[in-house]
């Protein structure tokens, strides 16, 4: 498969010599943990739908991965291959990332809430080799989803469902056999150890101009993101990570992967949110740092009975995808001794710019962060010139993080002659040269830290019988940030409700976070004199049902 990379040498030239990229892989890290000691905490998982707790050793995640990349090659995944996860928050798939790295495999993380129209297009154009799914998860049944729509997709040879039964069975495929025993297992893995600069991972952004696009990193553009990140806010080994955001989500898969291998460092994970379960954790497993959007922040807040636990360990939670309320930010200050840090980031460049431990508090609610070291933001005008400090425009960013392409579209890029990636975000940047999202240019609705695209929502209402046109806004949210609202027109003589178009939705196989919360029909949308729907003026009607 042709990947469309766009990776040329003279960006890794520049970044090499700047230092920018550190040119190491993951398992660089995880030798250098296992030479301190094999036994050192490594992950614990709670399971939701068993009741199952696993704690592994790094030696047992060494283990269990080599175990793992020796069953990928048995199946037949070559380096370049893309290997599938929809899975929560479970061990299996920070073992599964790592087994997939070993071999030059590049991982799919998918998120759990996906459903067949989305599965379809998102395996099919990632010619996915391998897929692993829960056998059910949150009353959802992931088996006959995935078989349901194996005939369209040609290239997946196989599926394997964690907790299930028979052959396809996860644990029975994969893991009953002890390859990493082999007397040549070693030599075949050290033969496929990938580089820093080969693609390790595929996760797809929400579309806003059609399908979504699956976005490409390589170890030296998330390590080299990370290894920033870790030195800026002062985490080491000592440190216990929390993270209830999913990991097919960016922010689990960089900071609840990746980081806690970097720190030699232990991850608690959780993979349905409660607020009272996870104050728990953090209580029960001393958790130093964790990372989520708003609600998480809002729910531990405001929680009734929170002040009855023990959150002292908690020095830092990080929180990007949507402006923090001044108030939640002040209520935190005021309550629990953990420092709130606002930022900005995408799929495509990880959290570019974040607030500093030392930061006062009025910095986080009045900005989105500082950029972090070899990564810089600049602000754009329409035509294209540098905006005056304090002034919107468009922000682009260049640097360490960034990603290094769109799978199989090059030429969506969108990386200027000087390397500026248009975020399609508006900004603009303080004297200090924080910054403060306005607004989007991208037509998405943020919703509790995950983007909804728009435009994808929009095709699907079309296609209802009873509607003539659609529109999808925001509604503004204090907890999710923001909830979906479609305005549409209705075809002669049709009616249409909300009971209706959830039910419509579901039955095509939409994923839930996409559904509207709010439909509002009315006779005609407003349009300018060129005869585009004026969304500005639907955001402002969808602002007064959010009060």
């Amino acid at each position: 498969m042709d990947l469309g990379l766009s990776l040329p040498q003279d960006r890794i030239d520049a970044f090499e010599k700047t230092g920018a990229w550190i040119n190491r892989t993951i398992f660089d890290y995880l030798d250098d943990t296992l030479a301190g000691g094999a036994d050192r905490p490594a992950i614990t998982s709670y399971n939701g739908e068993t009741g199952q707790k696993t704690a592994l050793t790094y030696g047992e995640l060494d283990r269990l991965s080599r175990r793992l990349a020796l069953a990928l090659i048995d199946l037949g995944v070559q380096p370049g291959d893309v290997v599938s996860l929809q899975l929560p928050n479970w061990w299996q798939f920070n073992a599964l990332h790592l087994a997939c790295a070993r071999i030059g495999a590049i991982t799919n993380p998918l998120m759990p809430i996906f459903r067949e129209r989305e599965l379809r297009y998102m395996l099919g154009f990632a010619e996915s080799k391998v897929v692993v799914a829960p056998h059910s998860f949150r009353g959802f049944a992931y088996k006959p989803m995935i078989e349901g729509i194996r005939g369209d997709l040609p290239d997946l040879t196989h599926a394997f469902y964690i907790d299930g039964e028979g052959a396809d069975d996860f644990a029975t495929a994969l893991l009953s056999e002890p390859r990493e025993e082999r007397a040549d297992a070693d030599a075949v893995l050290a033969a496929l150890r990938p580089r820093p600069n080969d693609v390790n991972e595929v996760i797809y952004t929400s579309g806003t101009t059609g399908q979504p696009k699956g976005v490409m990193h390589t170890a030296n553009s998330t390590l080299g993101h990370l290894s920033s990140w870790i030195q800026l806010h002062g985490l080491s080994g000592d440190d216990k990570v929390f993270m209830a955001s999913p990991l097919a989500h960016q922010t689990g898969f960089l900071y609840a992967i990746l980081q806690p291998v970097m720190l030699g460092a232990e991850v608690v994970l959780l993979d349905r949110w409660d607020a009272p379960m996870g104050v728990e954790l953090i209580e029960k497993h001393g958790c130093t740092f964790t990372m989520g959007a708003t609600p998480f922040l809002s729910d531990i807040v405001t929680m009734p009975n929170v002040q009855n636990f023990d959150l002292s360990k908690l020095r830092i939670f990080a929180s990007a995808g949507a402006p923090i309320p001044p108030a939640l930010v002040q209520k935190a200050a005021a309550n629990f001794s953990f420092k709130v840090l606002s930022g900005w980031g995408m799929t495509e460049c990880a959290c570019a710019t974040v607030c500093r431990p030392d930061d006062p508090d009025e910095k986080v609610w009045t900005s989105d962060g500082y950029p972090l070291p070899h990564t810089e933001v600049a602000v754009h005008r329409p035509d294209g010139s540098p905006a005056p400090q304090g002034e919107e425009g468009v922000l682009k960013v260049r640097g360490q993080p960034m990603f290094v392409g769109y799978l199989k579209r090059p030429e969506l890029h969108g990386r200027d002659a000087d390397g500026w990636f248009d975020t399609g975000d508006q900004a603009f940047i303080h004297p200090d040269g924080y910054i403060r999202i306005t607004g989007r240019a991208k037509d998405i609705i943020i919703r509790g830290g995950e983007n909804v695209p728009v435009v994808e929502v929009e095709d699907v209402l079309y296609r209802h019988p009873a509607v003539a046109e659609v529109a999808v806004v925001g509604i503004p949210d204090d907890r999710l940030g923001e909830r979906g609202c479609a305005f549409v027109t209705l075809q002669p003589g049709s009616s249409l409700d909300l009971e209706e178009l959830i039910r419509y939705l579901g039955e095509i196989g939409t994923a839930k976070q996409y559904w509207p919360e709010h439909l509002e029909v009315i006779d005609e949308m407003p349009r300018t004199p060129s005869g585009k729907i004026q969304k500005f003026k639907l955001r402002e009607m969808a602002a007064a049902f959010g009060r």
